[in-house]
């Protein structure tokens, strides 16, 4: 029998072979990732590089116990639960507690990558998608950012509060400003993407239409909102360095598993990707954006790739007329009768129909389990609110014993409105009560005037005096807005002040009538100083429709 030729190999084609492994592209990643690594490192200190290792390890350990419970080949070598981590830690603020970057690395591995077959099958990106999860479910950690041991905002929610001239487009580049571990320092991912292109790695398609449909969209808004020429490249330039829009680009709308394989898809996916960009950022009430654009890009990469596919030598030949197949005749099927049969038609694997079915499946799936985990969760969550609601009470009117609620309102609402009290809508009052004496009054309002959205309050009077007031519901921006919740200095300025109505300064009060502004939230502060003057008048039209009741503690005679 003859020696079989150790140079000979059988497989099936292609036979083209590349040099690059998993392994090595996933080590170039790595390289590539370490300038705006070591960027963070100096930028937030050694908690950054804690909270690097923390997810690098955690997604390395969940990868190896994953694949050995479902009895896969151990892959942790590839270095791809690395690049996972990696992503992962530069996409979470330096103060994220540990326990939740564990979290987020189990719900990368696990959920988005193993579950779905491991590396080369997962239908997002799992650090992204990681990142997302903890954005939903620890709103408040995900959004607080802190820079020199303040927290503040990032600069790009400063810049939608306070103007494009408040923001430094140099420090924004460089990355000596609040942010992400990785998404501060435009100029070491620049580096780092620059490796990735020089070494063949990455394409610079993707990456030049994103930021490139995003840098057109962002200038045509600012033209729109009568900026000068150089306001529109300074407002332009911070919101291509900011948000972790090159982090991004460059980095994760790359990725081989979840982004088109042609040319003209991935033109199709950079141009879908800027405009979801610039949607969120404008439109949306988060300054970033950048996360959910390129999820919802993942998913809709398999109908780019099903429009944008190249034909097959010969694809289409048979639909063709006789006259235009030069003669050649198609083979038919004929039954027992001699009759033609009708060739069926099957539904290819990628067709739009078995697409749509997918989505709707997996939607309806979805759908189900909210609903189940919302049917568990409903009650202890209305225990906790009404356990919140009735500390704020307390909170607003310390000297009561209980509180009667009524929320029948339609006449202060009417009244609030004919006053020129615009986009606040009173909820409950509350009778506040001592010994079973009325003392005073709780107004929960809500105003639609918050740079984020409503914000919810309680506010208490007595005398036509406040005696407190606490936010039950706020959203606004982290270091900015959120100042009126987190810092009591700001609500204490409205405490014990007989006025008929507050007006918001940018310096220091000079009377008792003034309420100076949150720094760089101007929106957030008119927005609850409005409230608070519309729970004051409402609190007058209800003393002069029954005086009696709240004139003192006792309830006696009106003197």
């Amino acid at each position: 029998m003859e020696e079989k030729n150790p140079m000979l190999n059988i497989s099936a084609s292609p036979h083209i072979r590349s040099k690059n492994s998993t392994t090595r592209i996933m080590l170039d990643v790595i390289i590539a990732l370490l300038p705006a690594s070591a960027m963070g490192i100096y930028n937030f200190g050694f908690r950054a590089f804690m909270m690097i290792l923390v997810c690098v390890v955690s997604c390395m350990i969940f990868e190896y116990l994953s694949e050995l419970i479902m009895k896969r080949p151990i892959t942790v070598r590839d270095l791809s639960a690395v690049v996972t981590g990696l992503l992962l830690a530069l996409n979470v603020p330096v103060d994220l507690p540990y326990w939740m970057a564990v979290l987020g690395s189990a719900f990368a591995i696990i959920v988005v990558k193993q579950i779905f077959g491991g590396i080369g099958q997962n239908f997002m990106n799992p650090a992204l998608a990681a990142r997302c999860f903890l954005v939903m479910s620890f709103v408040g950690p995900m959004t607080r950012f802190t820079y020199d041991a303040v927290t503040t905002a990032t600069p790009l929610a400063v810049m939608n509060e306070s103007g494009v001239g408040s923001v430094g487009i140099w420090k924004m580049f460089l990355g000596v400003e609040a942010g992400t571990i990785g998404e501060t320092s435009a100029a070491a991912l620049l580096i780092g993407a620059l490796y990735l292109v020089m070494g063949g790695v990455i394409k610079v398609t993707i990456p030049f239409f994103y930021m490139g449909s995003f840098a057109v969209m962002i200038a045509i808004y600012g033209l729109t909102q009568d900026m000068g020429a150089w306001e529109v490249t300074r407002f332009t330039a911070a919101h291509l360095c900011g948000g972790g829009l090159v982090l991004g680009a460059c980095f994760m709308a790359t990725d081989y598993t979840t982004s088109p394989i042609t040319n003209k898809g991935k033109m199709i996916y950079g141009v879908l990707l800027g405009l979801l960009t610039f949607c969120f950022r404008i439109f949306g009430s988060s300054a970033e954006g950048v996360s959910y654009a390129i999820i919802i890009g993942n998913l809709l990469v398999p109908i780019i790739e099903m429009i944008t596919h190249p034909k097959s030598f010969g694809e289409g030949y048979d639909k063709k007329p006789m006259s235009e197949n030069k003669g050649w005749l198609k083979p038919v099927v004929l039954d027992e009768e001699g009759n033609p049969l009708p060739v069926p038609k099957k539904i290819r694997k990628e067709s739009p129909i078995r697409i749509v079915v997918s989505i709707v499946l997996i939607a309806l799936i979805s759908g189900a389990l909210l609903g189940g985990v919302y049917a568990v969760t409903k009650e202890p969550i209305e225990e906790t609110a009404e356990k919140k609601k009735q500390e704020s009470y307390r909170q607003v009117m310390k000297d009561a014993t209980d509180y009667k609620e009524s929320e029948d309102l339609e006449a202060q609402n009417k009244y609030l409105e004919e006053q020129g009290f615009s986009g606040v809508t009173l909820n409950v009052s509350v009778t506040a009560m001592k010994d079973g004496n009325p003392i005073g009054r709780i107004w929960v309002i809500t105003t639609h005037e918050g740079y984020a959205g409503d914000i919810k309050m309680a506010v208490g009077i007595r005398d036509g005096k406040v005696t407190g007031v606490e936010m039950l519901s706020i959203g606004e921006t982290s270091g900015l807005g959120m100042e009126a919740r987190d810092n009591p200095d700001f609500t204490a300025q409205y405490q014990d002040k007989q006025v008929e109505d507050f007006h918001v300064v940018k310096t220091e009060p000079a009377n008792d009538t003034e309420i100076q502004a949150i720094t760089g939230a101007t929106i957030t502060s008119k927005a609850v100083t409005n409230a608070v003057n519309a729970a004051l008048a409402a609190d007058r039209m209800d003393e002069q429709s029954a005086p009696v009741e709240l004139k003192n503690e006792g309830g006696g005679d009106d003197e």
